[in-house]
């Protein structure tokens, strides 16, 4: 990956973000996607290798993890960290496409140019509705993860034994997941990260509002 033109962006982002908007960045990328880069997948890497079935029938080990891990954490989280920050790339794109019709006109205009975005950046008219349904988006995406990991995860934490009959196992057969209790903590501090991140996506959207 091209750090240089990842700083760019970012850097952009935070230049047309609200005081709260660079709070959620910084949660976002230092918290969010950082731990998940360096510590996260490396903690989920031997999930399948090391998920232990006390039974030698073919066939039952597979079954019994996919039933018991129907999604990897760790691409439910590349996914979530992917949709919820597309919409601040998107406000980007909103002021290019300013600065880019406003150079057109000055171009086109000559001595009788007059200026439509004396501020390109600034929060008025049609960028102030892609600041808003972005920062909306974020938060409904991150609420729409909470909730599916709640559904596959119950309670959002991994026991240590399972128990699995379904065929080709023989009997009901215990399995056992490899550091449950790493994992936990890891999955329990994406989740308050992620519920911080809602909380600070609707403040600023109130504050947006509000300001308006």
């Amino acid at each position: 990956m091209n750090w240089g033109v990842f700083e760019g962006l970012l850097s952009g982002v935070n230049r047309y973000s609200t005081a709260f908007g660079r709070i959620w960045l910084s949660l976002v990328f230092i918290f969010r996607l950082l731990v998940y880069v360096v510590a996260a997948e490396r903690v989920w890497s031997d999930d399948h290798k090391d998920f232990d079935c006390n039974t030698r029938q073919p066939g039952c080990t597979n079954v019994c993890f996919d039933h018991f891990f129907p999604v990897s954490h760790i691409r439910l989280w590349a996914l979530q960290l992917i949709l919820v920050t597309c919409p601040s790339f998107l406000v980007l794109m909103h002021v290019a496409y300013r600065e880019a019709k406003e150079q057109r006109l000055r171009e086109a205009g000559g001595d009788n140019y007059r200026c439509i975005y004396p501020n390109p950046g600034k929060k008025r008219g049609g960028l102030w509705w892609t600041y808003l349904f972005s920062l909306i988006f974020k938060a409904g995406v991150d609420v729409v993860f909470l909730y599916i990991f709640y559904r596959f995860y119950r309670n959002y934490t991994l026991p240590r034994v399972v128990k699995c009959e379904l065929p080709p196992c023989p009997n009901v057969v215990d399995c056992f997941i490899s550091r449950p209790t790493e994992k936990n903590i890891f999955t329990l501090f994406m989740v308050v990260t992620a519920c911080v991140c809602v909380v600070l996506s609707l403040i600023e959207a109130a504050y947006l509002i509000g300001k308006r």
